[in-house]
């Protein structure tokens, strides 16, 4: 077993000082030498709790720590990618659960995996690792895999391993779905993607965009020409405010995803002109997840005269609740980029009513909240503090509270698919839906969740469609 994590420190390379002038990638990186140094620091434990309880793909990180250390970087990406097929996107944009379940994160601070993984995916396309996928194995069989977020690329890649014909539709025009739409150029820069995706092609996958299963393409007409379907639509319905909340309609108030997705098309130069702007206004950002601190940070970055995150959920603590104890992953206050360049972050504040003036949002009324506790210490029900109302100027309004499901019209009412009580697709252990052949994952199945738990979703739903597809040849 090592034991540098006790002599040597963990590097955290932080954030680029003058990052809020531009939409570049924030994180610094490590130099080679130094992810060496920090790969030592695994302690090669008997039970590897990073790998089991911690990354939803399974990936070998003892493994490729030791093939890090070791100067072996060919063989790290080799095992790496064996279970996770886009690294360069989880070692960008995930929270890192393998971290929270490192053994050394007990008593120290945990193994630097993610910019590990980071070096690994990098040096292999810069060293021709990463090649196209040339399958020896044709069954026949043909699929369509209708979006191409992480769940969708991931289905597609997967079985195309498997030797399927595979069809990936997108009602977008560039692909990529959440990855490209909602995370922002200044965490993923879409080349990233674009690199990807060129390896995809060239692995014989065909990607359709600017076409809409249901209104382009008849659901049922995909049915008859395909042996399989699978749908990774993700969480597409955003959730608004209360229909007690007057003033919610006003203009200036938009979902979050609506104004990041108008500054990443804007920067592609997929829209010529840059539909919402925070520039020169007072923005107030609702809800104070990722999505939330994504829109501090762009609104930021155009200009705005002030950004404020207001979150109806009380201060998490510090450090870990002992609702979580480890290795789950911690409930804790988790500070962004974003939040660290500014802008005022509120908590266990409920938004009461919008105020305009001409049409246009001009303040929101807002009323502190006191929350009680379930028996775990975590937050149960609130009560408005009496007196507790206040007032804050703001002439843009972005809703991040989070989303309610799958629209009904066009592909799922197409399709005759069951839906559960939350609006999401309803299927069984086999990722199967009501519908025989059609098969759903990710999002649009376990409502939202993390990139790497939706990759992890598409590789799952793969092996099942795969063994449905080699039932049906069967002589």
């Amino acid at each position: 077993m090592s034991g540098e994590f006790l002599d040597i420190a963990r590097a955290n390379p932080g954030y680029r000082p003058e990052r809020a002038s531009d939409f570049d990638e924030v994180e610094n990186r490590l130099e080679p030498c130094e992810i060496k140094v920090q790969a030592s620091r695994c302690m090669g434990c008997g039970i590897p709790f990073c790998h089991g309880a911690g990354c939803p793909l399974g990936n070998s990180i003892q493994e490729f720590n030791k093939a890090v250390r070791e100067d072996r970087l060919r063989d790290a990406y080799f095992l790496l990618s064996q279970t996770s097929p886009f690294p360069e996107f989880t070692s960008r944009v995930c929270p890192a659960l393998c971290e929270a379940a490192c053994c050394a994160g007990i008593n120290f601070d945990s193994v630097a995996i993610r910019q590990i993984e980071y070096e690994i995916i990098e040096n292999a396309f810069k060293k021709g690792y990463v090649e196209p996928f040339k399958t020896r194995i044709h069954t026949g069989m043909r699929v369509a895999v209708i979006g191409s977020g992480p769940s969708g690329l991931a289905v597609a890649e997967a079985l195309n391993k498997c030797g399927h014909e595979v069809v990936v539709f997108e009602k977008s025009e560039n692909f990529g779905g959440l990855l490209r739409y909602g995370i922002p150029d200044f965490k993923l820069k879409k080349s990233v993607i674009e690199r990807r995706l060129d390896v995809l092609r060239s692995s014989g996958i065909l990607f359709e965009g600017g076409v809409e299963i249901g209104k382009d393409i008849s659901a049922e007409y995909l049915r008859r020409k395909f042996d399989a379907l699978c749908l990774c639509l993700g969480t597409q319905i955003p959730r608004g405010l209360s229909d007690d909340v007057p003033g919610k309609n006003l203009s200036g108030v938009h979902f979050a995803l609506e104004y990041l997705g108008a500054q990443l098309r804007f920067n592609s130069g997929e829209s010529k002109t840059l539909e919402i702007s925070a520039k020169d206004k007072k923005v107030l950002v609702i809800g104070g997840g990722d999505t939330g601190s994504d829109c501090m940070g762009t609104a930021f970055r155009q200009g705005a005269k002030s950004v404020t995150q207001v979150e109806i959920l009380p201060k998490p603590p510090a450090n870990r609740h002992r609702s979580t104890p480890w290795p789950q992953w911690p409930y804790k206050l988790r500070t962004s980029s974003s939040h660290l360049e500014g802008g005022e972050r509120l908590w266990a504040v409920n938004v009461k009513e919008i105020l305009g003036r001409g049409g246009k949002v001009k303040s929101a009324t807002l009323a502190h909240c006191d929350w009680s506790e379930d028996s775990s210490g975590r937050p149960k029900s609130f009560v408005e503090r009496p007196g507790g109302r206040f007032k804050i100027d703001a002439d843009l309004i972005l809703l991040s509270m989070g989303f309610v499901g799958v629209p009904q019209s066009g592909l799922v009412d197409g399709l005759g698919v069951s839906l559960t009580p939350r609006n999401l697709i309803e299927v069984d252990g086999n990722f199967s839906t009501s519908r025989k052949g059609v098969f759903a994952c990710g999002d649009c199945v376990s409502g939202p969740s993390l990139v790497v738990r939706a990759i992890a979703s598409g590789r799952n739903l793969a092996s099942r469609v795969d063994r449905y597809l080699k039932n049906i040849i069967k002589p």
